[in-house]
């Protein structure tokens, strides 16, 4: 496809220098966190984007390191380190395991798992992000008050007292600065991202300053020869202890990657191709490994930036990653007087942005086995291991939904069938039909995270319609995620001045709609009908008598006849 620069260029040039400039200071800060040096995050950025935009399904997306990413990095980092029998034998299990990352990715798209990873429930999600943006937090306190980095949770918590007692309280103050400015210079103006400001500032007062800090210090020039050397003959021993890190990598990465891509969906009302995007990250971690360079996967943030700057194809990528590379190749002097404190707090307010306070915030709204996956999945992150909380909050929503399936099929599904059908004889007309004004949507099973994303996906385009009749005479249940998509799918509705109806609610499902105020928060009371027939007559008489009523004339007639609305229909 030709590239048309009079409608393009503009857009994909400040999307990518926009990114870019954003994409600096977390990469170099990434970097400094997994232990392997700035430049390391440098060159996961640079390699990863132009790679995956290249190969990849989603045009728009902006790869290179990101706080899941570097938090598992990190911790492979210090656990290979310290059990190889020297520094240069862990250095190449730590490549290999990045590589083979990369490589699960691929074959990962080539069975075609990407449509798969959708089925992954809000809470395991919400639980795993909340803990993964509390450890980037946790991490970093040492750095702030000048001592050295601690990877482990229960370290920081022992090893707390000490360095309190021996707090470098100027590089507290460099690091205290620097989220304050992240945080204030937006309120002056969003023209520049405060976290460069922060970056260039606080360092250049510290740089021309007689102030004893630690820093990066000098990044390496050798980096852009291949890593070869990192890649030994890979034995039996060697596989067992690469294989489980590398599909963590691999499985977070891919998560994140394809989340990110639905937002990206969402925002130029596209769809993205979740089996070529795995490709396409694969196979830029694969040779960000072999450059030395971090893994990496989809960043959310970066994303929205690119599309927000008028981004219009893939090429805002390249340009992003041309800007990195100068940046690594005539500034690394400078860089190397970044003190430490500053990318601390820089990656302290980015923990602080990862955590999912939506989610915690609904923890006693919730079903309470979505919060025991959600608590579980926290704690395990946060004391265990992230693989291991990851594949727990899997096989505990499976277990759960399971029994919650059972247990509703046994005591109502005969009675839910039954009723059904007899509206439906008494309507005549089918679950899915669309008519002129009116659409039908009738759902045949629980609204839970496997259903969630179809849910969405068919009301991304709202049809030209004045009223929507959500039949959940069959909705045994509704969790966490299915809950979080009926909300925005109904706030969508609503926003754009649709009629909403909802009929047959079930005991459980209408406590947890009111107890999240979408009843009457956005669907109103007199919109809740106990039966389709009701909604249905009521509906058919609004339409009748305010044939271009609005929604603030709406009155709950309820009593009147069916026959009105299938002559509308019809």
């Amino acid at each position: 496809m030709i590239y048309d620069w009079n409608r393009n260029w503009r857009g994909d040039l400040f999307g990518g220098l926009n990114t870019a400039i954003v994409a600096l200071p977390l990469a170099m800060a990434f970097g400094v966190e997994s232990g392997l040096g700035a430049s390391a995050g440098l060159i996961g950025a640079f390699v990863l984007c132009s790679v995956a935009s290249l190969f990849g399904g989603t045009p728009l997306l902006v790869s290179g390191p990101t706080g899941p990413m570097t938090i598992i990095s990190s911790i492979i980092i210090a656990n290979t380190l310290e059990t190889a029998a020297t520094p240069e034998e862990g250095l190449s299990t730590i490549f290999v395991i990045f590589f083979l990352a990369g490589a699960i990715q691929v074959v990962m798209g080539f069975v075609r798992i990407g449509q798969y990873i959708r089925f992954v429930p809000y809470p395991l999600i919400s639980g795993f992000m909340s803990s993964v943006g509390i450890l980037m937090i946790t991490l970093q306190l040492f750095p702030l008050m000048g001592e050295p980095t601690k990877m482990h949770l229960l370290a920081v918590i022992g090893g707390m007292g000490a360095a309190l007692s021996a707090v470098n309280w100027i590089a507290l103050t460099l690091g205290l600065l620097t989220i304050l400015v992240i945080y204030l210079f937006p309120k002056i103006t969003l023209a520049v991202p405060s976290t460069l400001v922060a970056l260039i500032f606080i360092s250049g007062i510290a740089y021309f300053l007689p102030w004893k800090v630690p820093v990066i210090g000098d990044i390496p020039n050798e980096w852009m020869e291949w890593k070869w050397s990192h890649f030994p003959a890979v034995d039996r021993t060697m596989w067992r202890e690469v294989l489980v890190p590398s599909f963590t990598l691999a499985l977070v990465g891919s998560v994140d990657t394809l989340l990110t891509s639905l937002v990206a969906d969402m925002m130029t009302n596209t769809q993205h191709r979740s089996n070529r995007e795995l490709v396409g990250q694969g196979i830029g971690n694969m040779l960000s490994a072999l450059a030395g360079g971090l893994p990496g996967s989809g960043a959310t943030l970066r994303t929205i930036l690119n599309v927000r700057s008028g981004a219009k194809t893939r090429w805002s990528s390249q340009i992003h990653s041309v800007f990195l590379l100068l940046v690594l190749l005539e500034v690394s002097q400078f860089i190397s007087q970044i003190p430490l404190a500053v990318l601390a707090g820089i990656l302290i307010t980015v923990g602080v942005r990862i955590i999912d306070y939506k989610g915690l915030g609904d923890l006693l709204k919730i079903s309470r086995t979505d919060a025991i996956v959600m608590l579980s999945v926290m704690f395990l992150a946060l004391f265990v291991g992230l693989l291991t909380a990851f594949a727990v909050g899997i096989v505990l929503a499976s277990l759960f939904f399971v029994k919650k399936m059972a247990d509703k099929n046994s005591t109502q599904s005969e009675t839910v069938v039954l009723h059904a059908q007899a509206d439906n004889e008494r309507a005549g007309l089918h679950p899915a039909y669309l008519a002129r004004e009116v659409y039908i949507q009738e759902f045949t099973g629980p609204l839970f995270f496997g259903f969630a994303s179809y849910f969405k996906e068919a009301f991304r385009e709202l049809p030209q319609m004045r009223a929507v009749i959500f039949r959940m005479e069959h909705v045994p249940f509704i969790d966490q995620s299915g809950l979080y998509a009926l909300q925005g799918v109904l706030q969508k509705l609503r926003d754009g001045k649709i009629i909403i109806l909802i009929t047959g609610l079930q005991n459980e499902p209408e406590e947890h709609l009111r107890t999240m105020n979408i009843i009457p928060g956005i669907v109103k009371e007199e919109w809740v009908f106990r039966s389709f027939a009701h909604g249905a007559d009521w509906l058919g008489r609004y339409l009748k008598t305010n044939p271009s009523g609005s929604l603030n004339k709406i009155d709950a007639q309820k009593n009147l006849d069916l026959d009105q609305l299938n002559h509308r229909l019809n």
